[in-house]
């Protein structure tokens, strides 16, 4: 697997945010009400999501090229939520106009690092730019399927899959290790345990599974010393602020 280049992820970023930009110009008043793919959360409630964290993350980026850093949400997790919470029952008007603030903010963020700007530390996960990068990668592809509007993981790149393989390996249980076959490519092992199980599929049903979310090609299958077995049960998401799972 080829590690994601700057240059690479600020074009993913910008093309994920056009697929979130164009879904968004797709629902009427009625669909932002509906229940997303998410339990307990409606498309309005993703949509607040989705702008919370890009909000988030372009002050990250803000305070790391003042030298400075602060924490992912301006009131920590009880503040995201209550965000969100406040957001959701917005109009469409009103998504659509926040939408497009929160992303081009991110987004000019993004587009305005040199080099040593993607090194810059940051607070989220204790990492840098290039992390908080990646991980408003991960919410807007992910979020885009949450919406529930026809864009299922089937849609995801390789390169965004074979990300979320090495992100996600921090969902392995202790004392076990997973053999990804995705059909067609390279085998890749995660986790570092005894107890092997072999999980073969679709590169885009295996991303999706280990991200929580509902394999759409049905074509995962288990198997450990060569006999078919149930879908091992995962950690929670890496810690940090998560993914709404």
């Amino acid at each position: 697997m080829t590690a994601i280049t700057p240059e690479k992820l600020r074009e993913e970023l910008h093309r994920a945010a056009d697929t979130v930009t164009g879904i968004a110009a797709s629902l009427s008043e009625q669909d932002i009400k509906a229940p997303s793919e998410l339990p307990g959360w409606t498309r309005g409630h993703v949509l607040a999501h989705i702008c919370g964290i890009a909000n988030a993350m372009a002050r990250q980026l803000e305070h790391a090229a003042r030298g400075e850093k602060i924490e992912l949400y301006d009131g920590g997790f009880e503040g995201r939520t209550r965000a969100i919470e406040m957001a959701a029952g917005h109009s469409l008007a009103e998504h659509r106009a926040d939408l497009a603030s929160s992303l081009e903010r991110a987004l000019r963020a993004f587009d305005s690092l040199d080099a040593a700007g993607w090194r810059a530390p940051i607070a989220y996960r204790g990492g840098v730019v290039l992390d908080g990068g990646l991980a408003l990668w991960r919410e807007l592809v992910i979020h885009a399927t949450d919406l529930g509007t026809g864009r299922g993981p089937e849609t995801w790149s390789r390169p965004f899959c074979e990300h979320l393989f090495d992100f996600l390996s921090a969902r392995v249980p202790d004392g076990q290790r997973f053999v990804l076959q995705p059909l067609g490519l390279p085998d890749r092992a995660i986790g570092s345990g005894g107890k092997s199980t072999v999980i073969c599929g679709m590169l885009t049903d295996i991303a999706a599974w280990l991200a929580g979310r509902t394999p759409s090609l049905g074509s995962l299958r288990a198997t450990a010393a060569a006999d078919g077995v149930d879908l091992p049960e995962l950690l929670p998401w890496p810690a940090g602020v998560p993914v709404n799972n």
